[in-house]
This record gives structure tokens, C-alpha cells and sequence, in this order.
């Protein structure tokens, strides 16, 4: 495959139990599910790391996206300690220099995410890795990119191309959820 690379495994269930006593945690920045021509409408967003609000509330424009190297924490980050050693052993294992964005995605049963690259962006410039980390994940849930498709299962980590024209579909019967982790390596 050309497309994505299976890295290995991670301990989930802590942070599913995390997430299932929280449930207040999701959708409350709600930007990248709802600009104009987002490819993630219909999913909610757990932000951990991302740009900074005032980039972007108030906006309906993706542009406000753009500026993904000046990033910042988000309260979730604080309550949900269980993403930090999955996220730091991976910088510590790809010998990452900076920390991108770090989001928690939920695709609900028959959900789409429609094809898009992203390509955007300083991180499109820099070096880095766009990595899944499958949460929750049962067959059904196909991840297309680049003509390839996959079912990432839970507990599996994934390193995938996300330049190429990408989209995923739920025909599983639970949420897909993903930790989605960019690590700058150069």
C-alpha cells in the first residue's frame, strides 16, 4: 500500500471510558464541522491542539483554518490526560520536533466524510505525520485514500497520506471514533 502504513497498537480502552463519562467534551468548537464546504459535516469534534479560536469563531471561511503551526491547548486536553502518553510515545517514536494538531473525531453509524486532501496549509509545506489512532472502530468503517481502502479496528494505529484525496464511510453499527495526531518531524 502506498497510502498508509500500519504502525501497531495502543491501548484504547482508557480513553473510551474517558470519553463515555464525558460526553460534554464533544462539539464544543464546532468550526471544523460546520464551514462552508467542510467535508465533516455530520461528525463531532473533540479539539485537544488546534488553532487558535479567535482564528476562526465567528467564521464561516475555511481560510481561518489555514494558519495550523500557530496552535494552541484546548481545555479538553486538560481533561482527558489518557491521549497523552499515546501521543507522546509516538513524537517520542517518530522523533517528532513539534506537536500539530491533536482532534478526537466521531463518525455516527451511516456518516460520510467526503473526499478532500489536505493540502493546505503551512503543515502541507512542513515535514510531519498525519496519524489515526482507531478509538473505536468496527468493520464497516472504510478509510479510502489514494485508490486504497482500509477498516482501521480499534486499538490500531495508522499512519496514512493525507495529501491524496481522501474520505471515509460508516456501515458499522457503532460510532467510528479516531484520534487524529500530527507530529512535525523536520
Amino acid at each position: 500500500m502506498k497510502n498508509f502504513l500500519a504502525i501497531g497498537t495502543a491501548d484504547m480502552l482508557p480513553l473510551r471510558m474517558a470519553l463515555q463519562r464525558q460526553p460534554q467534551l464533544w462539539d464544543q468548537h464546532r468550526y471544523r464541522t460546520e464551514f462552508n464546504g467542510t467535508p465533516f459535516r455530520g461528525m463531532s469534534d473533540i479539539l485537544l491542539r488546534y488553532s487558535r479560536p479567535e482564528r476562526w469563531e465567528g467564521t464561516k471561511d475555511s481560510e481561518a483554518l489555514v494558519d495550523d503551526l500557530d496552535l494552541v491547548m484546548y481545555p479538553a486536553w486538560e481533561k482527558l490526560p489518557e491521549c497523552r502518553e499515546i501521543i507522546f510515545n509516538l513524537m517520542r517514536r517518530f522523533q517528532g520536533i513539534a506537536l500539530g494538531r491533536v482532534i478526537i473525531a466521531r463518525l455516527p453509524p451511516g456518516g460520510v466524510i467526503l473526499p478532500h486532501a489536505d493540502n493546505y496549509g503551512a503543515y502541507a509545506t512542513q515535514d510531519g505525520l498525519r496519524l489515526h489512532i482507531c478509538v473505536q472502530g468496527l468493520p464497516g468503517c472504510q478509510f479510502h485514500c489514494g485508490g486504497e481502502t482500509i477498516q482501521m479496528q480499534t486499538d490500531s494505529v495508522w499512519w496514512f497520506n493525507h495529501k491524496a484525496e481522501h474520505s471515509a464511510e460508516n456501515n458499522s453499527a457503532d460510532e467510528r471514533i479516531h484520534l487524529l495526531l500530527d507530529i512535525r518531524t523536520g
